[in-house]
């Protein structure tokens, strides 16, 4: 029985053109040239001020008292530019800059992109923090790294909740504004008052000054075993992206745009991709309070069950969390697929069960399949770099070029570094010139750090596909490259829906191991009780036998020591965020998880931990 077609879905880059240069050298452009973009972010909020007032930029649901949510609040496109110039007023009489910018210590929120749209209109430069920095974390190193590489001249929190990471790490004499709540022992000003002062002539003075080269905000990297770098994004960098996206994703054009997102704006996915398409193309943006975690799956779905999006992003998890649901939730199946004309995920590697899963709905409830699209980039390309050029899309396929963005293909030690030239490359790391000096060749590309190949090397349209970073490969004793990229999602796709992500060991050993992350799924597999322990859970004779099957069934598989799992054994503890271990949307640190679990990692290898898998004869 054959597929059911693909939703139509036009895809902008197909074919690209190749030259090569000295000796492992290639280059890859598009064969279309970037189109003309707007030179500010600013200058699309006021169009759509202008030509469609009343149209709804972006929705909340209120919060109650007891934390629950409930009806949707709308800001409009002439409410959010009044409301900007009135911000934008206050930061310009408080004498704010680049020097001194607008810390942002909030999840998603109306009032957090209410103030980066001021901070745009100001010309000064804002921070958006991720948020458990300060509610997670118990020391506060990372917040702290941040206050100290970015010397902020005020601080913005939502509510209560920040108190206490403010009170441990912000100085008494920089201000705090606050939407609700204060902070013990310091004056607090409330956000309100930005929104209520009266603008002056220097509003429009100030958007005038800026300019395509004027910083918009510093968005901090995710950080491996080094603190984070704040990476520069310039109204240049945002703005060619977006019309980069727009060239390669001509659905973002064809019909009002409308996201329901969760993903976090201290990250570029969330806060560059998601919000600035909104933002070029005069969308709507509901924002998602959910996230792909079992306590807050739920209100992404109930979100989905009731609004409609016309493209939908999300990661891996987030994904797999849909797909189970619409399996028997008539009402999310319809309503989510019935003007979606491109899912989109990033961020790690989808497993194929969930895509087949999700396949499955498609053609149930509509007859036809939903085009997933994905690619690469990076915090310091905008982020989007590379996007697929067909509907039939494979596990770590990325595709081409985006019109305006130069490829070039180096060889490394047995595998192909992709590096990144174009108006949409951050020019930098704020105060940090050495890492700035290192990210850049000596012909001014950008080293990416990830690995590729072409996905039919006979056909170089088709584009390339993923093949790792090369900073998480390493050599085992033998001398073998262990190719980690491939290999962990290998792992992943294998052990679905049981496995949320690996970490490989094996440096300068003789075999490879895996340190696997389960999801919660293992807790059915168990038969034990709710409230079991996790070491419990996974100590369990089903679970066990389980990942006994999927040890074995990787090692039929493997054809030599670099791509043959040896050992495996199951960790009990979750990544944690202070440790660098996992980012906001959930991607696994291969580095950082190897630095912090170094005494797993050796007792792996040393046949000491209670419970190692490895294949058993067949």
């Amino acid at each position: 029985m054959s597929a059911a077609p693909f939703r139509p879905l036009q895809f902008g880059v197909t074919r690209v053109t190749l030259q090569g240069g000295v000796p492992g050298t290639h280059y890859v452009k598009a064969d279309q040239d970037l189109q003309p973009f707007a030179h500010r972010m600013t200058d699309r909020l006021q169009h759509w001020a202008q030509t469609k007032p009343a149209h709804s930029f972006m929705a909340r649901r209120a919060k109650r008292p007891d934390g629950s949510t409930g009806d949707w609040q709308h800001i409009s496109y002439a409410q959010a530019w009044a409301t900007a110039r009135s911000i934008a007023q206050s930061l310009i009489d408080r004498g704010l800059s680049a020097e001194r910018p607008v810390l942002i210590l909030s999840e998603n929120s109306l009032e957090h992109a209410l103030l980066g749209l001021g901070c745009m209109l100001a010309g000064v430069p804002y921070v958006p923090t991720s948020p458990p920095y300060s509610l997670i974390s118990v020391d506060y190193d990372k917040l702290q790294h941040v206050l100290r590489t970015v010397t902020p001249g005020l601080v913005f929190a939502s509510d209560a909740r920040y108190a206490k990471a403010i009170a441990a790490t912000v100085s008494r004499d920089m201000e705090v504004v606050m939407v609700d709540g204060s902070v013990e022992g310091r004056e607090v000003t409330s956000f309100a008052n930005l929104c209520a002062t009266a603008e002056t002539p220097a509003v429009d003075a100030a958007m005038a000054a800026t300019g395509p080269d004027t910083i918009v905000k510093f968005l901090f990297t995710s950080g491996s075993t080094k603190l984070p770098k704040a990476v520069i994004n310039t109204q240049r960098l945002w703005c060619a992206n977006q019309q980069q996206m727009a060239q390669s994703m001509p659905v973002l054009a064809e019909k009002e745009l409308v996201l329901v997102d969760w993903l976090p704006w201290n990250h570029t996915f969330g806060g560059n991709h998601n919000v600035g398409m909104v933002l070029y193309h005069g969308g709507t943006l509901y924002i998602d309070d959910g996230k792909p975690t079992p306590a807050l799956i739920g209100e992404t779905l109930r979100n989905l069950r009731e609004i409609a999006p016309t493209v939908y992003f999300n990661v891996p998890t987030g994904f797999e969390a849909i797909a189970n649901a619409m399996q028997t939730d008539d009402v999310l199946r319809k309503t989510l697929l019935s003007r979606v004309q491109m899912f989109f995920y990033a961020g790690a590697a989808l497993a194929q069960p969930i895509w087949d899963s999700l396949f499955a709905s498609q053609e149930r409830e509509v007859g036809e399949r939903i085009v997933m699209g994905t690619g690469l980039g990076m915090t310091e390309s905008g982020p989007f770099g590379i996007f697929i050029t067909n509907p039939h899309v494979q596990a770590g396929d990325l595709g081409v070029p985006t019109p305006g963005l130069e490829l070039k293909l180096v060889d490394m030690q047995g595998k192909t570094e992709v590096r990144y030239r174009g108006p949409n490359i951050t020019p930098g790391y704020w105060r940090n010139p050495q890492e700035t000096a290192g990210a850049f060749d000596e012909e001014g590309f950008f080293k990416t750090g990830d690995a590729v190949q072409w996905i039919d090397e006979t056909n170089v349209h088709l584009g390339l596909k993923f093949d790792g970073r090369i900073a998480e490969d390493f050599k085992l004793a033998t001398g073998t490259f262990v190719s980690v990229g491939p290999l962990r999602a290998k792992i992943i796709a294998a052990g679905a829906p049981y496995i949320q992500d690996a970490v490989l060991t094996g440096l300068n050993l003789k075999e490879v191991g895996a340190m696997v992350f389960p999801t919660p799924a293992v807790r059915a597999l168990s038969g034990l009780r709710a409230d079991a322990s996790m070491a419990d859970v996974l100590a369990s004779a089903p679970v066990l036998a389980k990942f006994q099957a999927i040890v074995n069934t990787l090692a039929q598989s493997g054809t030599g020591s670099a791509n043959r799992i040896a050992r495996l054994c199951l960790l009990s503890e979750p990544p944690t965020i202070d440790k660098g271990e996992i980012t906001d949307k959930g991607s696994i640190n291969q580095r950082a998880v190897l630095s912090h679990r170094a005494d797993t990692v050796a007792a792996l290898h040393a046949d000491t931990l209670h419970d190692i898998l490895k294949p058993q004869a067949q």
